[in-house]
């Protein structure tokens, strides 16, 4: 099974652990907020339809813009069109009434020089009075020019303001176009990285380099951590990981994070406490929260390597309960890994630092030197049972113990378990992936 499947149980206990104790105490119950619902990601099929309905949508918009443009150019200019045509029809009644007007202003004319060539008065009242009537009829005439024109301008005007309007539509027409492309790209991404990331874990959906496996022979023991810590003090103490196995595990990674509430459970102390950890190959003490965690390199069969881990207690912390949390897992050069399939759990008191009279640098709690196992990173070959569990002066014990006064911080604590269960999965994952890309 892959490594966060290996953790599913565990992660699943840790979570639900607060539910199961809390139902002791359903006056505090009723005051939690209703935990968040997550959204599942989109499966391949549902992006492949994304992209489809997205295509769709894209085809549309470049067939609309084409047909806008068609008909700007075509439609509006056809002559049955109401607006074209209504140009058509003005512009001859305007051509006519301007024929009109030329004809009757050439009859003035001719009348004006008819009247200069009559020589009898009877000629000459005959062509005044076709004079009079002729520049009647060159009035009229012009008058019904003018009224043709500007109707031919109105035609004209209304004609083109339709093809203003077909031109901002077809900009609208473009700019959804334009959005109906981006839209497709990003489906079109989506789609590509879900299947990079699919093939990056196999054909059949899998990791590279098969599946994680669970470990139980791969242990980790806190040894040296009191049971109760002070505010303003330092604890050094010890993670011993164990490869109980008959193989060498080429790259180990044990884990460990400290989480901690006040005695009322509602204040949640991180805040005051540091965890952090040191080997002989590594001497600078390092936060155990930091990018890459812990390492103690390849590990042998039957082999253990202690880290150092140091606790720093903030004075101003006040009293509550603490617990350090431990597992471990591993990853080989051949892409094969796994991990203990739990989580150790040690837990402490912790005294304001008014309740206790406090040390500085705690060297009590440092364990002594054995036989079997070097110091900081080092290994032995000495059998191991291959079983976790506290160690030392270490509080140790399950988290559903019902009835005493500090359920509320023990339910704070076993939530705190999935997740350091939960980075630890996803730290292997990213170490195979890198492996995997090399």
């Amino acid at each position: 099974m892959k490594i966060r499947s290996v953790l599913a149980t565990a992660v699943a206990a840790a979570v639900t652990a607060p539910v199961v104790l809390l139902s002791a105490a359903p006056a505090f119950a009723d005051e939690k907020p209703a935990a968040r619902t997550q959204q599942a990601r989109p499966t391949i099929e549902e992006l492949e339809q994304a992209v489809d309905l997205a295509q769709k949508d894209y085809d549309a918009a470049v067939i609309a813009v084409k047909d806008a443009i068609k008909f700007l150019e075509e439609g509006l200019e056809a002559e049955t069109y109401p607006t074209k045509a209504a140009v058509i029809e003005t512009k001859q009644a305007a051509e006519a009434a301007a024929k009109a007007k030329n004809e009757a202003d050439q009859a003035v004319v001719d009348a004006k020089t008819a009247l200069d060539a009559a020589t009898t008065d009877e000629e000459k009242a005959a062509a005044q009075t076709a004079l009079e009537e002729a520049e009647k009829a060159a009035e009229e005439a012009a008058a019904a020019k003018t009224a043709a024109d500007t109707k031919a301008a109105e035609a004209q005007t209304a004609h083109d303001d339709a093809r203003v309007a077909q031109v901002r539509k077809i900009s609208l027409l473009q700019k959804a176009r334009d959005e109906a492309e981006k839209k497709l790209d990003a489906a079109k991404k989506a789609l590509a990285d879900a299947e990079a990331e699919e093939g990056e874990d196999g054909d059949d959906g899998e990791e590279p380099g098969g599946e994680c496996v669970a470990e139980p022979k791969l242990t980790t023991v806190v040894r040296g951590l009191p049971d109760k810590v002070v505010g303003g003090t330092t604890k050094t103490f010890t993670l011993r990981v164990t490869n109980g196995t008959d193989k060498t595990m080429d790259e180990v990674h044990p884990y460990a994070a400290v989480h901690a509430f006040d005695d009322k459970g509602l204040k949640e102390l991180d805040s005051y406490l540091d965890l952090e950890w040191s080997t002989t190959a590594n001497p600078d003490w390092r936060d155990t929260g930091l990018p890459g965690g812990i390492s103690v390199g390849s590990l042998k069969a039957k082999a253990s390597a202690d880290v150092k881990l140091r606790l720093k207690v903030d004075a101003d912390i006040p009293a509550g309960q603490g617990a350090v949390f431990a597992t471990a897992d591993y990853v080989n050069e051949d892409e094969s890994c796994g991990g203990y399939p739990d989580l150790d759990l040690h837990e402490f008191q912790i005294l304001a630092k008014a309740d206790g009279p406090g040390k500085g640098e705690d060297t009590e709690g440092k364990p002594g030197k054995t036989d079997n196992t070097t110091e900081q990173g080092g290994t032995s070959t000495t059998p191991v049972n291959g079983t976790g569990g506290s160690g030392n002066g270490s509080g140790s014990g399950s988290l559903a113990t019902t009835g005493s006064s500090d359920v509320l911080p023990k339910a704070g604590l076993a939530g705190a378990a999935a997740l350091v269960l939960g980075a630890g999965a996803v730290v292997v994952a990213r170490r195979r992936k890198a492996g995997a890309d090399a």
